[in-house]
């Protein structure tokens, strides 16, 4: 029984350790936010609803109409003679194919527009991990701060009871533990924000991200190159194109309204005990019931043309200015020597505990330095949320 409660025990610890491998990946996430997310499920159910919708508008455009007629005489008992006709109309067919056209090319624009809404979503939750990660780097290194805090605090108690240190140097070591848990704390509250953001994404499902390490970067890529992908493959751009197109199909639809309908049935007449059969065959000409719907197709092709101009314009706009922020936050994030600092810290702390260096020296010193890992935190931060949004599109 020890034994069972023993392997139940390690394959408890086992999955325990799966799942956290599991959750640590941002590509996880954003699978989880896809699958999960209630405003692109929303959207899913309108344009499955849009869809059909579209393609009753290229269904026969009558009924089935079926209409019985009585007719009384006097001196006669009974129904002295009857009218039966049984009647359905059709619409040209040009005008079929033509809205056949029309309803694949609002489909594809309908599969754009989710498109356009899934990568922003995706956008905004691999924006939320991005930070995360930070706040895991921030919490490893104020983790190591509190550390060393209690290392050297535990050294200046023994030294002040020998009578090495003085009442200053304590307290210093002090007031830095007790800066270090205020900043832990809001450290916390900041990750526990990120995660509540996520998880209401994640269609109120929780998610952790424990990893303190970003993915790795996409390859730099000259502006020429940057320009030419963003142009052809920019969701904005695609899904207004896509708008464009169903447009301009909308047109020509709205141009054969002018066609007849037709009409077809089975008649049948009756007169005391005769009865007569035959076809109904007929035509109508809209002449007013087209009026106008040509110049609203018109219009609303006029604005998608606009739409389209505006999202060209904004994605150019947006790439020079991107470009042009990431290649100056890149050269800034390689100007820090992470390395180095650690290293500078590491030799502070050796030079305090083989009394080299008073503790009001060192704290002057590394405050300094931690500020400059904050520094970094934060700008590579801001690099690797800008490359996230300068590549977006590949989501």
């Amino acid at each position: 029984m020890k034994r069972f409660y023993n392997i139940l025990l390690l394959l408890t610890v086992v999955c325990g350790s799966l799942r956290a491998q599991s959750t640590e990946s941002i590509d996880s996430v954003l699978a989880a936010v896809e699958r999960n997310n209630l405003s692109l499920r929303a959207l899913q159910q309108n344009n499955e609803a849009s869809r059909l919708e579209i393609q009753a508008q290229n269904n026969l455009q009558q009924d089935l109409s079926v209409s019985y007629s009585p007719f009384f005489t006097n001196g006669y008992n009974g129904v002295s003679s009857s009218e039966l006709v049984v009647s359905m109309g059709f619409d040209f067919p040009s005008q079929y194919a033509a809205r056949s056209k029309s309803g694949k090319l609002q489909n594809e624009a309908l599969d754009m527009q989710y498109a356009l809404q899934r990568r922003d979503i995706l956008l905004q939750a691999q924006l939320l991990c991005l930070d995360l990660v930070r706040l895991n780097q921030e919490k490893e290194l104020l983790d190591t701060r509190m550390a060393n805090a209690d290392e050297l605090l535990t050294l200046m108690e023994k030294r002040f009871s020998e009578g090495g240190a003085n009442v200053i140097e304590v307290n210093k070591v002090k007031m830095e533990r007790m800066n270090v848990r205020t900043l832990v704390a809001q450290n916390e509250a900041s990750r526990q924000n990120t995660l509540q953001s996520l998880r209401a994404m994640n269609g109120n499902i929780p998610v952790e991200l424990l990893t303190a390490e970003y993915p790795a970067a996409a390859d730099a890529l000259s502006y020429d190159d940057f320009y030419a992908e963003v142009m052809a493959t920019d969701a904005g751009i695609l899904s207004a194109e896509a708008g464009v197109d169903a447009a301009a199909q909308e047109i020509k639809v709205n141009k054969q309204n002018w066609l007849p309908k037709f009409e077809v049935g089975y008649r049948r007449n009756t007169s005391m005990k005769e009865a007569a059969n035959g076809f109904l065959v007929g035509a109508s000409i809209p002449l007013f019931s087209s009026r106008n719907k040509t110049k609203i197709a018109e219009a609303r092709h006029t604005a998608a043309q606009s739409e389209l101009e505006n999202a060209r314009l904004q994605a150019e706009t947006e790439i020079t200015a991107k470009y042009n922020e990431m290649e100056q936050i890149r050269i800034a994030v390689e100007a820090y020597d992470v390395p180095l600092m650690h290293g500078t810290l590491d030799a502070l702390k050796t030079a305090v505990l083989e009394g080299q260096l008073s503790i009001i020296d060192y704290y002057v010193e590394a405050d300094n330095v931690y500020n400059n890992l904050s520094a970094y935190l934060t700008l590579e931060n801001q690099y690797r949320k800008l490359l996230a949004e300068v590549y977006k599109n590949r989501l």
